[in-house]
């Protein structure tokens, strides 16, 4: 049985503050669990049901986890979940480190994507289309936020995240940008390179900073046909990716 002091210290790591001063953050549920698993990332602790134990033990040994056993109320208890009938894990946090785009690779940056079930969904989309990289401004949320683990379904193992300031780090890195604005070229005209390059993805509300004009080497749009107001930044980042994989690449 979990003690009230475990009990509350992983209820803690709910709140960004405690989770940046101890640097662990949590995963839930049976899929992520088992990305998890499989994953480079270092795992502190495992709560879960008998049932999860026993079907996944060798997973669970392959990582020499020994798992405290927990009931599903536990378990929906210290997780943000209404209810999980499998798994929670404290997990160690990996460093910012700066990534790189290499040659004929394509990357996504996000410019103020506060929403955390947008980014979660973005990272999943990534590696959907096999990007691995994503390079986020400083003012986008945080990534080990349990509603962006939760919304990526496993993919936040797959996809590296780095914070930076995005003029900087344009100045540095001088990869072709695409960059999505109503103002711009079609999406179903613009010609994606077959050598890489960046997708900048802005804010729902405001869209792409002004700062980051200077650096853009095209401006795309997704054409619209019905009456919506606008498409959701996951969406629209689902898109961008498609048409990006459908002419930058043959199958």
């Amino acid at each position: 049985m979990i003690s009230k002091n475990n009990l509350k210290y992983i209820k803690s790591l709910q709140l960004k503050k405690i989770r940046l001063s101890e640097n662990r953050f949590l995963v839930e549920g049976a899929k992520s669990i088992l990305e998890l698993l499989a994953s480079d990332f270092n795992i502190h602790q495992v709560l879960c049901t008998n049932t999860f134990s026993i079907q996944h033990g060798s997973l669970l040994r392959n990582k020499n986890i020994a798992p405290e056993i927990c009931s599903d109320q536990d378990l929906a208890a210290i997780g943000s979940f209404a209810s999980n009938n499998t798994a929670v894990a404290v997990v160690e946090m990996k460093p910012n480190v700066p990534l790189i785009p290499s040659k004929n690779e394509y990357v996504l940056l996000l410019d103020n994507i506060n929403d955390p079930g947008n980014l979660g969904t973005i990272i999943r989309i990534a590696d959907w289309y096999g990007i691995e990289k994503i390079i986020v401004s400083e003012n986008t949320a945080e990534h080990y936020n349990p509603k962006v683990i939760a919304a990526s379904m496993g993919s936040f193992t797959r996809v590296h995240i780095f914070y930076t300031s995005l003029q900087n780090y344009l100045k540095e890195h001088k990869t072709y940008l695409y960059a999505a604005r109503l103002e711009g070229n079609s999406i179903h005209k613009t010609s994606f390179s077959t050598q890489g390059g960046m997708i900048l993805m802005g804010n729902e509300s405001h869209g792409i900073d002004e700062s980051l004009f200077p650096f853009v080497n095209e401006f795309v749009f997704i054409p619209r046909f019905g009456h919506a107001e606008s498409l959701n930044v996951g969406v629209a980042t689902a898109i961008f990716c498609d048409c990006m994989r459908n002419k930058s690449v043959e199958f």
